[in-house]
């Protein structure tokens, strides 16, 4: 069967996920995950992809309009993923997908484009007041890797500022994320916010942790830490653990404090879903105020933990439709 239908796409450092969306819509049952590491290039996925819809929607016709949402730098001809090992010509993709129309953006970007759709029950207020019209919202979010973004008030709406902020450098706060900092610069020579802040980032604090107290590693993955942090089953990750919580914290400070953000900062991302009582109940609040003298400044900045899933995707058609 022939059919106007678009193709929409969050892409990350460790899963790709694509919906199949009628024209004019937003959202769609056809929804298909895949695993980044099962496809050693990138065009492997495509070729399954498009049978999957073919023969998930009956739909003969190559899709209309197309974007992809993808964890890196978009304004490249050849796109390569910063968490990964896949990378793409823009031009060879459109030829592959035979779509009219192709857009890449980053997927921060996709995220802040969510944010504006967001109704009441998806998300989770962490502290602070009411959120200020027509001020900048900052966005935050770990996952593979840690993303940043920013929405700022327009005449026509709004606009996105897509950025590559999760690559600033981090900045310890107290001894013992200095120590870990050394540890990790000794490591990687410069030591960036997503070096701890995401789901790799977790490891590394874990492991930093461990070397410097000179005990044994128990736990090789993020999930493992987190669970025995959970379950107050093991010192070091729990450890681990709060200091992400505070480092969370400080950076969305600084985010709001960068982008004057009184329309408040959404905590997006696959990563802290997963402890969600966890992390509202740490020190992240706090850490998000603690600013000298601009703690005032602060107070009344609400923060979302965002818990709806797919913000990508719906992003991702949130711009396809603006363009």
């Amino acid at each position: 069967m022939s059919q106007v239908w678009n193709l929409v796409a969050d892409i990350g450092g460790t899963n790709a996920r694509f919906s199949a969306i009628l024209d004019g819509e937003l959202e769609s049952k056809f929804q298909f995950l895949h695993s980044v590491d099962e496809y050693p290039e990138f065009e492997n996925l495509i070729e399954i992809l498009l049978e999957e819809i073919n023969e998930a929607t009956g739909w003969t016709s190559p899709p209309s309009r197309v974007c992809f949402a993808v964890a890196c730098p978009p304004d490249t001809e050849t796109i390569s993923f910063t968490n990964s090992h896949w990378t793409f010509s823009q031009a060879e993709l459109k030829n592959l997908l035979g779509c009219d129309f192709l857009s890449i953006i980053n997927d921060f970007e996709a995220v802040a484009h969510g944010i504006t759709e967001l109704s009441s029950d998806e998300f989770v207020q962490i502290g602070g007041g009411e959120a200020v019209h027509n001020k900048a919202i900052g966005i935050l979010g770990a996952g593979t890797g840690l993303g940043v973004a920013a929405v700022a008030p327009h005449e026509n709406g709004y606009v996105v500022l897509d950025t590559e902020g999760g690559h600033a450098d981090y900045s310890p706060i107290n001894d013992l994320q200095s120590a870990v900092v050394s540890c990790l610069r000794a490591r990687f020579g410069r030591v960036s916010l997503e070096r701890l802040l995401s789901g790799k980032g977790l490891l590394n604090i874990y492991s930093a942790l461990c070397s410097i107290e000179d005990v044994k590693m128990e736990f090789d993955t993020p999930a493992d830490i987190v669970a025995a942090a959970l379950n107050n089953a093991d010192t070091k990750a729990l450890q681990t653990l709060n200091m992400f919580c505070e480092g969370i914290g400080a950076a969305s400070g600084n985010l709001a404090l960068t982008f004057g953000a009184k329309g408040g900062i959404y905590i997006a991302g696959g990563v802290i879903p997963r402890f969600q009582d966890f992390f509202i109940s740490s020190a992240f609040r706090s850490k998000f105020e603690d600013k000298g003298r601009f703690v005032s400044y602060l107070k009344p900045i609400p923060v979302y933990l965002v818990i709806r899933e797919n913000l990508g995707l719906l992003g991702a058609a949130i711009k396809l439709r603006k363009i």
